[in-house]
């Protein structure tokens, strides 16, 4: 059992990781790290963890955890990330795991240094419905591959959360920009050549919320938005000569639909729907991770993969400030 401490009470790892980690059958969260130790207490009891701590360097220092968890404000995962791996533990941390591409190199260091395993936590490379959808493109499904749709949106106006504070990494293309490139690429296992886009940013907070973006992999294009200021909306459509793909919830499984995807002919005379009701991806991301950290040679996402990720949501930013194709 690969023993996983939590490093922050956050939301996500009350709601998610944390329920999900305790549910797999390989790992187990041991301890809970707060700057209070009140609260970091509290939700260790809430979910019967032995260990609480009120610092982080404490917890770190600690032989009661393998692995740690990072859902720290975005700002700070690089940091944190480095002292989890120079304190030997293995690393889960939440995307984006920095906000430059060329961050993640001082985490690659980090790893082979302390020869511990350090990756992004992208949930949607170990749901079932994203993986289908691989073998589906792989087989020939769909002919060849000529477009990809994308759409990721939900309304978010509070001053105080942390995605519309850019001195915490706020923005949309962190929080959300980053899920239509991670799922194209795990599925077609291809990169972007060059990238058009257009971004606005709200008057007030500063961030980024509002992204329009063309990406050119070659041999087929991308096109998605992502909003944090529309109406909720997931959907990832994958368009080829004899049919197409369509993930109706592809990266909140359950949370904006049903997970499932339709594939349909080119005629639209046959299609057929794979549903997914029981996903657990947050649990299948934990076990995934524990195996990979045991030895057992567990798909992950490596640090390089997310580096490549991150060379998009640079583009982005960078073909948002000029007119025509910028360079991935």
């Amino acid at each position: 059992m690969l023993r996983f401490g939590i490093l922050s009470t956050a939301k996500i790892g009350r709601e998610l990781v944390v329920p999900a980690i305790q549910d797999a059958e390989n790992c187990v969260v041991t301890a809970i790290a707060s700057r209070d130790l009140a609260r970091a207490r509290q939700m260790a009891d809430r979910f019967s963890v032995p260990h609480a701590f009120g610092s982080y360097e404490e917890m770190l220092a600690s032989d009661t955890i393998d692995a740690v968890y990072i859902p720290l404000p975005t700002s700070q995962h690089v940091e944190w990330t480095i002292k989890a791996a120079d304190a030997g533990k293995h690393v889960l941390c939440e995307k984006p795991i920095a906000l430059k591409a060329d961050e993640i190199d001082s985490l690659i260091v980090a790893r082979d240094r302390n020869k511990v395993l350090v990756t992004e936590a992208y949930m949607v490379t170990y749901a079932p419905v994203w993986r289908k959808v691989r073998s589906l493109l792989a087989d020939g499904a769909i002919g060849r591959l000529r477009h990809i749709q994308g759409a990721f949106t939900y309304f978010n106006r509070d001053a105080g959360n942390m995605r519309n504070i850019p001195s915490l990494g706020g923005g949309g293309l962190p929080d959300i920009g980053v899920y239509p490139t991670i799922s194209t690429r795990f599925v077609t296992g291809r990169e972007p050549l060059r990238i058009q886009a257009v971004t606005e940013r709200d008057p007030e907070f500063g961030t980024d919320i509002y992204s329009s973006v063309k990406a050119d992999f070659g041999d087929f294009e991308m096109s998605f938005y992502i909003s944090t200021q529309m109406a909720n909306r997931q959907v990832m459509v994958f368009h080829g000569t004899e049919g197409f793909i369509e993930v109706k919830s592809p990266f909140n499984a359950d949370r904006y639909g049903a997970e499932e995807l339709e594939l349909t002919n080119r005629s639209h005379t046959e299609s057929q729907i794979f549903r997914f009701p029981d996903s657990r991806q947050y649990k299948r991301e934990a076990e995934a991770f524990a195996s990979a950290a045991l030895g057992e040679g567990a798909e992950v996402v490596s640090l390089e993969s997310s580096k490549l990720n991150q060379k998009v949501i640079d583009a982005i930013y960078r073909a948002s400030e000029k007119d025509g194709w910028e360079p991935v």
